[in-house]
């Protein structure tokens, strides 16, 4: 039995999604009660997960306070902490007495850092470097879990992945694909920055993977669709799947962040000119894993869910 935290979210809801395909026994977590959920109430240090726990082997822990562009809390690095660390911590070592075998823990890259130099990808044994609350969080919670598996001997799998999309993705990667559905040209022709991603597809199914492969216990893992992307590549992509071919005009990078700042808006530039690049060769070599899915795949497939839901 596999227990999903985090299941009416934008990835637990793949993750429920595929183990229904796939005829998995598991067991959806949600905070208010819901048709076919376990309902837990608050997620906090003080959750008693007893019953929840009861006939569970591995905990797919997804839930979290998430990152967000316009925070608001007085004191944002406890507001993440009290979730991403305390309530995790509180799951872990219920789950470790409750008998559960494997916590597979959703992390995310910026543990690692928000920027890559070039030819310098991020690698899983690289000295994290996280640079806001949020990634602060999630470091602390991957080593407290750490130190709960040496304790009590659950094993732990700790996966960072960087932006997930898909079909239902919100905030900013929505945002994208409505810009490039427009047919005016983009000034990022001159841009060769690399980021990589990773499709919910191929994430859900690296997921599915850690729950029993034999090789993944107490390690972290660093997982993308393995095709890093330029700027202008991804907004040719996604304007491809769309049915629309992109414009570029090769526009100097440094003119483009020159502007930026002047409207103030430099951070926004950095996400967009910045390269964040995964080395997935160790999750390769440890599990045998591949991507199910391409980039192409993966983009068309989000795409379309929004056109559909659009109508």
């Amino acid at each position: 039995m596999i227990l999903v935290t985090g299941a009416t979210g934008f990835v637990g809801q793949a993750v429920c999604t595929e183990l229904s395909r796939r005829l998995m026994d598991y067991r959806p977590v949600s905070r208010r009660s819901r048709p076919g959920f376990a309902a837990i109430g608050a997620m906090d240090s003080h959750t008693n997960w007893s019953n929840v726990l009861a006939g569970v082997d591995t905990v797919m822990h997804l839930a979290a306070r998430v990152h967000v562009m316009n925070e608001n809390a007085a004191d944002p690095l406890a507001a993440f902490r009290a979730v991403n660390v305390d309530a995790t911590v509180n799951l872990a070592r219920q789950a470790a007495g409750a008998g559960v075998k494997r916590f597979i823990f959703l992390s995310s890259i910026k543990v690692n850092g928000e920027e890559t130099a070039a030819g310098r990808p991020f690698r899983a044994s690289d000295v994290p470097h996280p640079e806001d609350a949020y990634g602060r969080s999630k470091l602390e919670a991957e080593e407290a879990l750490l130190a709960i598996s040496a304790e009590t001997g659950m094993e732990v799998v700790i996966i960072r992945p960087p932006l997930v999309y898909g079909p239902g993705v919100k905030a900013n990667f929505a945002s994208l694909m409505r810009w490039a559905a427009r047919p005016f040209p983009w000034p990022f022709g001159a841009v060769r920055n690399r980021r990589s991603l990773v499709y919910v597809g191929n994430l859900v199914d690296f997921m599915l993977l850690c729950a029993n492969h034999p090789a993944v216990g107490n390690r972290v893992f660093l997982v993308s669709d393995g095709e890093d992307l330029s700027i202008g590549q991804l907004i040719a992509k996604l304007s491809l799947a769309t049915g629309r071919k992109a414009w570029m005009l090769p526009v100097p990078p440094a003119l483009i962040e020159g502007l930026a700042a002047f409207l103030g808006r430099r951070a926004a530039a950095q996400r967009l000119l910045g390269s964040l690049q995964l080395d997935i060769g160790e999750t390769r070599s440890v599990t045998g894993w591949s991507p199910p899915y391409s980039v192409e795949e993966g983009l068309a497939a989000t795409v379309a869910s929004a056109v559909t839901k659009a109508r």
